[in-house]
């Protein structure tokens, strides 16, 4: 069965405008981050074992969407617009390291804790601060998902717009998941879990309404706003994640995390991309 003959109804009836079908389309999509988190609604607690795990299966989630999502479609767009290989992997390149570097600087320069605290430490503002790189690695990921969605609609072919919008959408569920995950690891209450989970998908509809507005400028911007989300994912994965799941020796729980979580959004990219 074809994406198109298996499309929900709420994404046929969009509007034939595009600037408002874009815009629409990547709201719908971000908030399916929301959904991929809601059942962390039913978690009540988190041993330290499934903490490790579910933040492994985040990192697997994001390793595969910086690849398969990012990465691949960016060096697909710069060779399409008529550069070389070499060119196209140049430009790429470039992109991710500056997304790296950006979090690095970032990481250096504001005070901020590791994701994981003490069993005993009281829950207060400053956990925020223990995530809130990953949080912003699947925000800035976000961001060129919606701009894609935008480019689809703003280019005139409505029904590749509502195709990339489900696709993108159906891969916004693991991640909502992930973050949800992480932070109920971190004893926050589940709605406030799954509410920041929402939030991270619904700057998509900022980037969906660039992409529709102004697709002659959002085109050759989209592949460096790939690279970059893909390396500020990439730095959180191996400087913040993988690190945090190796402190009290449920590495094996976590790379099987890693693993799945990589199983499954490498899935969805591939099949729905």
């Amino acid at each position: 069965m074809s994406l198109e003959a298996g499309r929900p109804e709420f994404l046929r009836i969009l509007p034939d405008n595009p600037l408002l079908a874009g815009t629409l389309a990547s709201l719908i999509a971000g908030a399916a981050t929301g959904l991929g988190a809601a059942p962390m609604l039913l978690i009540r607690r988190l041993t330290d074992r499934w903490q490790d795990t579910l933040l492994g299966f985040a990192a697997g989630v994001m390793l595969a969407a910086s690849f398969f999502s990012l990465i691949i479609p960016a060096l697909d767009i710069v060779e399409h617009s008529g550069h070389s290989r070499s060119s196209a992997a140049l430009t790429v390149l470039t992109a991710v390291l500056l997304g790296a570097a950006v979090l690095w600087l970032i990481n250096r320069t504001v005070p901020h804790e590791h994701f994981i605290p003490q069993a005993h430490s009281p829950l207060h503002a400053a956990k925020l601060r223990r995530i809130w790189l990953f949080v912003l690695a699947i925000t800035l990921h976000n961001v060129p998902e919606g701009l894609a969605v935008g480019v689809g609609f703003g280019g005139g072919d409505l029904a590749q717009g509502r195709t990339i919008a489900l696709a993108i959408g159906l891969q916004n569920m693991p991640e909502g998941l992930a973050v949800a995950a992480s932070l109920i690891g971190l004893n926050y209450r589940r709605s406030v879990a799954v509410g920041v989970a929402l939030l991270t998908g619904l700057v998509e509809p900022l980037g969906g309404l660039l992409g529709a507005a102004a697709t002659s400028l959002s085109q050759p911007l989209l592949p460096w706003g790939l690279g970059f989300a893909a390396g500020a994912m990439l730095f959180v994965i191996s400087n913040e994640i993988i690190p945090e799941t190796h402190r009290q020796g449920h590495e094996t729980m976590a790379t099987g995390g890693v693993m799945v979580g990589l199983a499954v959004m490498m899935y969805l990219d591939v099949t729905l991309g």
